[in-house]
């Protein structure tokens, strides 16, 4: 999957989807899109400080309004990711869990789709 389609899906077609399965790629060019999205957001919204070392209500509007947008697509293709090394989507929750918990997802996001697998079909790469 290139990086296109995976926006593509993610945004489009599977936007708030947590049924089935995101291959790796689809995950990875979706986290990478996401992550250059925030930083294109500080960077246009000049930070969330301001000069004089406040927070920015105009910078931080912008990047919450961000924030929000990709809230619900990043948690969908994380779920249908999950799925894909056949797990349950509640190991998502393993977020919560503060650092051990990120490294733990991150390490669960890099690992090979298994088949046979009860989501369904494998993804086409």
């Amino acid at each position: 999957m290139t990086f296109t389609e995976s926006i593509k899906r993610c945004l489009i077609e599977k936007y708030a989807d947590f049924n089935g399965r995101a291959s790796r790629s689809e995950y990875w060019w979706f986290a990478l899109f996401s992550f250059l999205v925030y930083m294109g957001t500080m960077v246009l919204s000049g930070g969330i400080m301001d000069d004089t070392g406040n927070i920015s209500s105009t910078g931080a509007i912008m990047f919450l309004l961000v924030v929000f947008a990709l809230l619900l697509p990043t948690v969908a293709v994380t779920v249908r990711r999950l799925h894909d090394i056949n797990q349950s989507g509640w190991w998502y929750l393993l977020v919560l869990i503060p650092y051990i918990g990120g490294i733990i997802l991150m390490i669960l996001m890099i690992l090979p789709a298994k088949e046979p697998n009860r989501f369904g079909e494998m993804v086409a790469s």
